[in-house]
């Protein structure tokens, strides 16, 4: 992968980092890594290890799953849910969980 073009889970982190208003040297800090591994990361060039991906969500206030982007495309409400930068990233979170829930459940109740 070329530095230029960054992979899903770079992607995200980039696009997590900008909603929460953080700059690559505040986040790489508040992860406990280097800048330049930070943009690396961001550019898919490296792929961070588990470790480092906890540390990275943490510090965005997220979980690590969060930033694992999903083999699908994200419903539409869920992608909505992600680009407001007027919610934080606890209040994304238990949206997203209500919503996950709520679509559970009529699934469960289709099944029945």
């Amino acid at each position: 992968m070329t530095e230029d073009s960054s992979g899903p889970l770079g992607e995200m982190i980039r696009k997590q980092r900008e909603l929460a208003s953080m700059t690559m040297r505040q986040l790489s800090s508040m992860a406990g890594i280097s800048n330049p591994y930070l943009s690396q990361i961001e550019h898919g060039v490296r792929e961070p290890s588990q470790a480092v991906l906890r540390q990275i969500a943490r510090s965005l206030g997220l979980d690590p799953d969060d930033l694992r982007p999903d083999d699908e495309e994200l419903p539409g409400v869920r992608a909505a849910i992600d680009a407001d930068p007027g919610l934080t990233a606890t209040q994304r979170r238990a949206l997203k969980e209500v919503y996950s829930s709520m679509i559970a459940a009529t699934e469960a109740k289709r099944a029945d």
